[in-house]
């Protein structure tokens, strides 16, 4: 198959893979193991079935993002495109996702409305400071990831297929997240905790119905979208909560098992689509916090996402694999957001250090406080019109023209 035209989002992208040819007097195989590489597959997630879901398992759904993969060792082989690993699957194999499975010479998702986290938080939480402030958001989640970061918070759902763990779930409709987000208050629905790429059919589906209620969609998510996913949920995407993981593809590869590259694309290609972005880096002791690459990491969202893009750097706390690592000391946080600003970023945020957190937004041009938070909650309102009052400078981001707080 021609490379460049595999990777083009044309509508073969969604068809089936070629027919297998069946010989009655064949040997069968061995066994086909399915997941990444010679594991079981992941617990609670059968594949004794390689057919549709039957009216039993709705969370078994036909995927979108699939293409046919010739591969002449095994006929019926997909390509996801859903993310940028772009995983080949032979029949049965699961992606590295853990949630994405060629069945029968089809992509299908494992996962569609099996969510194992609702609930409505602050907007200020997922971290978005930008957009709607002082608002709630309904955040969904499945299990499953296209990363295996070492330090994830959420590893009991995002790794539950490394580990051998069957999280509590439920199975929802999108018109009953939509329904459940209206009740709660919610003037959004954030598609968060693991990477809302791996849940695409079902996020979108729902992010069809929130448009149509009056709602917002955000994603919270590492950047691994391919250009294809981006082109799918674009329309309805509101704002992008981007991780940036370090300025290092060696970090990237080494601890969460991905590259840099995609994740610069996503941002850049989420800012030129009018998608709100704001980013995020966890800052590591030992691993992603030399000052040289935070001010490099820096300049480079100054001049590829603009100074006015938010940066929120945050303390890590041990986790998962990395309990033994200590959190990350105030001063090398005070010191990154020093030299982000020194580097020309006007909005840079401190998160999970109370002792030196920053949260507060300033006007970008002469300084003067605009909004001041606490405890993921919005206390004081300055803006004007979504304006500084003093130079009637616009603050960049969305809804913010009303004040949250009483005045």
């Amino acid at each position: 198959m021609d490379e460049s035209a595999a990777n083009e989002a044309t509508p073969e992208t969604f068809t089936k893979a070629p027919e297998v040819a069946f010989d009655s007097a064949a040997t069968p195989p061995a066994p086909v193991r399915a997941h990444f590489p010679g594991e079981e597959p992941p617990a609670g997630l059968r594949i004794d079935d390689l057919g549709p879901g039957s009216e039993s398992e709705p969370n078994i759904r036909q995927a979108w993002l699939g293409e046919p993969f010739d591969d002449p060792l095994a006929p019926g082989s997909v390509r996801c495109n859903a993310c940028a690993h772009r995983c080949v699957l032979r029949p049965s194999r699961i992606g590295i996702c853990g949630v994405r499975q060629n069945r029968g010479g089809w992509l299908y998702t494992l996962v569609y409305g099996e969510v194992t986290v609702t609930r409505a938080e602050p907007i200020e939480k997922k971290p978005f400071y930008h957009f709607l402030p002082g608002s709630f958001a309904y955040s969904v989640s499945t299990q499953g990831c296209n990363f295996h970061c070492s330090f994830c918070q959420n590893w009991q759902i995002s790794q539950a297929h490394r580990e051998g763990v069957v999280p509590e779930s439920r199975n929802v409709t999108p018109e009953a997240i939509v329904e459940e987000a209206v009740a709660a208050g919610a003037r959004s629905i954030a598609y968060t905790y693991v990477e809302p790429t791996i849940f695409i059919e079902f996020a979108l589906d729902t992010m069809v119905r929130a448009r149509a209620a009056g709602l917002h969609n955000v994603f919270v998510t590492n950047g691994y979208e391919t250009p294809e996913a981006i082109e799918l949920v674009a329309p309805y995407l509101d704002a992008a909560n981007i991780d940036l993981k370090a300025g290092s593809d060696n970090f990237y590869r080494h601890v969460a098992g991905a590259m840099w590259e995609p994740v610069r694309e996503t941002v850049v290609e989420m800012k030129r689509r009018g998608i709100w972005v704001e980013l995020t880096t966890l800052v590591i002791p030992g691993f992603n916090d030399d000052p040289d690459e935070l001010r490099a990491l820096a300049e480079w969202i100054e001049t590829a996402a603009g100074p006015e893009t938010p940066w929120h750097l945050t303390r890590f706390e041990p986790a998962y694999k990395m309990k033994h690592t200590p959190p990350t000391p105030a001063a090398t946080l005070v010191s990154a957001a020093q030299a982000a600003r020194e580097a020309g970023l006007r909005h840079v945020y401190i998160g999970n250090a109370p002792e030196v957190e920053s949260s507060v937004t300033c006007c970008a041009r002469c300084g003067e406080p605009l909004i001041s938070r606490a405890e993921f909650g919005v206390t004081e309102w300055n803006l004007v019109e979504g304006r500084c009052p003093r130079c009637k400078h616009a603050l960049a981001g969305v809804g913010l023209a009303d004040s949250p707080v009483a005045v």
